[in-house]
């Protein structure tokens, strides 16, 4: 019961249990492994044998966590991919929706990228990709809140128990953030070097919808950020736009 109990709560589902037991039934070692134990030993046991498929067990595990991190990260910029945004997305508007609290999310992207692309080479391009990622990542002050490379050069960041006017100072402290890096793009009308536009909107997901509409209010709250950045950049971009109902 307390391995079953272990694996249905997200927190500990995947670390691993080992039973140690009297019940040495082939029908209880089932049971046990079943249940979601990685191992099951019957006494008497050896504590040296039990020492060394616990490190065994941890080190396996270990592995696992390293590869589930690398599966979820983007190759060139190391902060999350688009998948662990879809996935962290879905959490926090759950969360949200049972506390009542409400959930942001920024849109931004770089200026002029192409332009900067084309002149001044993709290895260029590349490294300008990793600054504006990690500039904007330094400028989120809180564990909870996640950045993640949402396609080319467009990036997004989760901001739970955020309201919007909150959300829109992390959005302008990430712009000012990407300006101080004083990377150069002679080639961008915006100015002489590197800028970022950006699109904030919020939402207050309620734990009365059914699965359909959180799908769809999660799939608006992206579409309302989106539209944020479009106005951003049709007022001559280097700025930050909140989207208003």
């Amino acid at each position: 019961e307390v391995c079953r109990r272990l694996k249905e709560r997200k927190r500990t589902a995947r670390n691993p249990v080992n039973f140690i037991t009297a019940m040495t039934g082939e029908e209880d070692e089932t049971r046990g492994l079943e249940a979601g134990a990685v191992d099951y030993i019957t006494k008497p046991f050896r504590l040296a044998i039990v020492r060394a498929r616990v490190r065994t067990h941890l080190e396996l595990k270990r592995k696992n966590d390293m590869l589930e991190d690398l599966a979820n990260r983007d190759g060139l910029t190391g902060i999350h991919n688009r998948r662990q945004f879809e996935e962290t997305l879905e959490r926090e508007w759950r969360r949200a929706a049972r506390a009542g609290s409400p959930l942001s999310l920024i849109l931004f992207d770089i200026d002029y990228f192409k332009p900067y692309n084309d002149n001044y080479g993709h290895q260029a391009g590349d490294r300008c990709l990793q600054a504006v990622a990690q500039a904007a990542e330094r400028a989120l002050l809180r564990a909870g809140d996640m950045i993640a490379r949402y396609g080319g050069e467009e990036f997004v960041v989760v901001l739970p128990n955020t309201a919007s006017d909150e959300a829109l100072q992390v959005a302008e402290r990430m712009r000012t953030a990407v300006e101080d890096l004083k990377e150069e793009h002679r080639h961008s009308p915006v100015g002489d070097h590197l800028t970022i536009s950006a699109g904030v909107a919020t939402a207050w997901p309620s734990r009365t919808d059914p699965e359909t509409d959180q799908d769809s209010g999660r799939r608006e709250l992206v579409g309302r950020a989106d539209q944020a950045l479009y106005e951003a950049k049709s007022a001559g971009r280097n700025r930050t736009v909140l989207h208003k109902e």
